[in-house]
């Protein structure tokens, strides 16, 4: 059976990432970007593995009243030894953190919010990730051709760095783009938008 999504629920995606408007395009889900700057600090106290529900949860509590539809908002952490790897600064912190990535497992946590009927509900998933050992050179080559600014971790899978650096993973690849697009699906299923 073919799916209709003429007449589902309009989908309002919360987020400026290319990934994730990516991720939907390529799950042929009609969305219209809503964006609005929200405050991404979390408490110190949170564990690591709790910080980007935490944040995708406050994304969504920003759009209040809600619109029709329903509303995504998501966040992705990078962890390795119990820390957060945020998007790098510049070029010199881009190096430090692949330095840290490299020849080491890290994991990556989506989590993702969705508003529906005036309620928030928040969904995560981790992806565990194997780096192979890169040459400083390789490194740099990456952070020269490609663009790890706008990415936690500063790496996309879906890129150069994913292609030869990227030994195995344990989970979700969506998710490390950004979206657990498998699991947004059967929520979206799940409450009747599709």
């Amino acid at each position: 059976m073919v799916e209709n999504f003429n007449n589902m629920t309009k989908i309002y995606l919360a987020s400026k990432s290319p990934r994730r408007q990516e991720l939907l395009s390529l799950m042929g889900l009609p969305y219209q970007l809503l964006l609005k700057e929200v405050d991404e600090t979390y408490p110190n106290h949170l564990p690591v593995g709790e910080v980007a529900a935490y944040i995708s949860a406050a994304k969504a509590k920003a759009f209040e009243p809600q619109p029709d539809g329903i509303i995504l908002t998501a966040d992705t952490v990078v962890i390795i030894d119990n820390q957060i790897l945020g998007k790098p600064k510049d070029a010199q912190h881009a190096f430090e953190i692949l330095q840290k990535l490299n020849g080491n497992m890290h994991q990556v946590i989506t989590a993702f919010s969705i508003v529906h009927q005036n309620q928030i509900t928040t969904y995560s998933d981790t992806t565990e990730v194997y780096f192979k050992t890169l040459s400083n050179q390789q490194i740099l080559h990456y952070i020269n051709t490609y663009n790890p600014f706008d990415k936690a971790g500063a790496y996309g899978i879906q890129e150069w760095m994913g292609l030869v650096a990227i030994e195995k993973i344990i989970g979700s690849y969506s998710n490390v783009m950004g979206l657990p697009t498998e699991k947004l699906y059967g929520v979206l299923q799940q409450i009747g938008v599709i």
